[in-house]
């Protein structure tokens, strides 16, 4: 069995101090390079506190008492002006998912941060949406705090991008924190952020491997490492619980590795205030996450006999007034503002979640607010850019928000579609659109969820459950070619503006798709097939304003189906009243 001790440990069983440190190579330099320097006089020991956050996706306009990073500040402070040791962490995915993160790439959010006193963060999946560029400036130039991971890793040299550890001195120990993103990243994000700019290979990865043993290597290395300073390990991971995540999980990393002492995670939106999971040898490691949008703050205590206790914290009973909350209130009110203007209303709610149960429907099946999105984008090609429009295509995923009925601004649509991706239009063939439509329903019916399961518009399809899944995928779960067996999805049929009648996909004819750049030409979610389609036109409009130019064609300005645009289109299928859609996707 392997025994982990501290630097002091080793070297007071070594014999003595300072000549055995030489003699061994222990030298105090990697920890003077982190800002440290650690005196062999053991230090008075006092508890540790550790604040930890994921998922926080940009939600800070939260009204009190419930949590924001103005009364994280606040949180913080209370601790260390009482002379406790306080730290303040992130496990990723703090800079998208709202228009508060979105109109300026996060930017703000980052100044939030900084000014609340974040000590250390993780990259989450969603932390590379704007691109590769935009978060390299983050990290390196508007942080304060810095980014750990020990998995993310630059192609062409073999390094890590980043730091795998972050050593912290507090309550007379030294803490090691071991960064962890999730291999997932590359397709839940945009794998063209990660390729040359010809799009020709990969110039970045993310340790995962099929069996999940490259992310544990990569891992156990950081480990060993940190150990061979640190009083404690604790992972600081993006890669949540969810079983469509395996071999990727915080718990299958905890079981197939040795060394933490606890893990915090995010990823999942798992609410979980203290999980304990044995690792490769037994011992117990404490696995914490806080759920979402700042739901939660979590609270982990380290006593002075090294016990770990954890909590999740659900509102702030401080009534913040610093300067956090200056800048918060001010960018919330700005936004507001340039994304406040009414443009429609809408008698009915639209929904990406089950109204009866809660459960998130949109990565599975049908629903009416997937109609609507995909019929934004079918309506802008044919009715606004009036290029023509065969069939348009939405990704579950990149529809964010249930929409409650009422008014409807343009910060309504940017919540519904926050990610800044652009409209495009390509003529692709009909195998290529069967291929997609096999692609993003390879999930449909198992119970897990798939950011890639397509809405349409202008199209109808059967999806067969009972049917397994033959897409074969490549190692980032990239689309590799046509499904080798039978197919899942049967029946695609194709509207006839012309004749009013959806019509059987002829696989070698040549439609117009309309859809997001992130699928059609980024492979966004995996979607490689469409590589040598012909494009017609690109970078017409943002996603968000797609949406909104498409609740203003609505006769008098509200949003029902016999004011659609498209009702004049006959026999089209439109159900808007219905929560669960017109019938377009039909799961057997």
């Amino acid at each position: 069995m392997r025994h982990y001790i501290s630097r002091r440990s080793f070297l007071r069983a070594a014999g003595a101090a300072t000549g055995a440190a030489a003699a061994l190579g222990l030298t105090a330099a990697p920890l003077e390079a982190e800002g440290l320097f650690y005196p062999f006089l053991a230090p008075e020991k006092t508890p540790i506190t550790i604040l930890y956050t994921n998922d926080v996706h940009t939600y800070i306009d939260n009204e009190s008492p419930a949590l924001t990073y103005a009364s994280l500040e606040t949180l913080k402070r209370s601790y260390t002006d009482a002379g406790m040791d306080v730290l303040l962490v992130d496990a990723g995915d703090h800079i998208q998912g709202t228009a508060y993160g979105a109109m300026d790439k996060g930017a703000t959010i980052i100044q939030l941060m900084n000014t609340a006193g974040y000590d250390l963060a993780t990259l989450g999946n969603h932390e590379f949406d704007y691109g590769m560029d935009r978060i390299m400036t983050i990290v390196n130039d508007e942080a304060k705090f810095p980014y750990i991971s020990c998995n993310f890793k630059d192609l062409r040299t073999g390094k890590k991008v980043l730091p795998s550890i972050q050593y912290f001195e507090r309550g007379g120990r030294l803490l090691a924190f071991v960064g962890v993103t999730t291999p997932e990243t590359i397709t839940k994000s945009t794998p063209a952020y990660f390729m040359n700019a010809d799009q020709t290979e990969y110039i970045y990865g993310i340790d995962g491997g099929d069996d999940g043993k490259e992310l544990y290597k990569s891992v156990q290395k950081a480990i060993d490492e940190a150990w061979l300073y640190a009083d404690f390990v604790i992972g600081l991971g993006h890669l949540g619980v969810d079983g469509s995540s395996s071999p990727w999980t915080s718990r299958e990393v905890i079981r197939n590795t040795v060394g933490f002492n606890a893990f915090i995670d995010g990823h999942s939106h798992t609410e979980m205030p203290g999980e304990t999971v044995r690792d490769a040898e037994g011992n117990p490691v404490v696995l914490t996450q806080t759920g979402c949008y700042l739901g939660n703050v979590g609270r982990m205590t380290i006593n002075t006999d090294r016990d770990f206790t954890t909590e999740l914290i659900s509102t702030s009973n401080v009534n913040p007034f610093n300067h956090c909350l200056i800048m918060q209130e001010d960018w919330i009110a700005a936004v507001d503002d340039m994304l406040g203007e009414q443009i429609a209303s809408s008698p009915i709610s639209f929904y990406i979640n089950d109204p009866a149960s809660g459960k998130r429907l949109i990565r599975s099946q049908e629903t009416n607010l997937g109609d609507l999105v995909a019929d934004g984008i079918y309506a802008y090609f044919n009715e606004i850019e009036e290029l023509g429009c065969d069939i348009a295509i939405m990704n579950g995923g990149g529809i964010r928000a249930d929409v409650a009925a009422g008014d409807w601004s343009y910060m309504t649509c940017k919540t519904v579609s926050p990610f800044g991706n652009v409209a495009c239009l390509m003529s692709v063939t009909g195998a290529q659109i069967q291929n997609a439509l096999e692609f993003g329903a390879r999930f449909a019916g198992s119970g897990q969820e798939n950011g890639g399961f397509l809405q349409v518009a202008g199209a109808t399809y059967e999806i067969h459950t009972d049917i397994p899944n033959t897409v074969p995928t490549d190692s980032n779960n990239v689309w590799a070619g046509p499904a080798t067996g039978t197919p899942r999805v049967q029946n695609v049929k194709i509207y006839n503006r012309a004749t009013g009648v959806y019509e059987p996909l002829d696989p070698a004819r040549t439609y117009t798709m309309g859809g997001m750049n992130y699928t059609l030409r980024s492979l966004g979610d995996g979607f490689a097939m469409f590589d040598g389609a012909t494009l017609v036109k690109d970078y017409v409009s943002e996603d968000y304003l797609v949406l909104s130019s498409y609740a203003m064609l609505f006769d008098g300005g509200v949003i029902t189906s016999a004011n659609s645009p498209l009702a004049d289109y006959p026999g089209y299928l439109l159900n808007y009243e219905n929560p669960y859609g017109s019938g377009r996707i039909q799961l057997f």
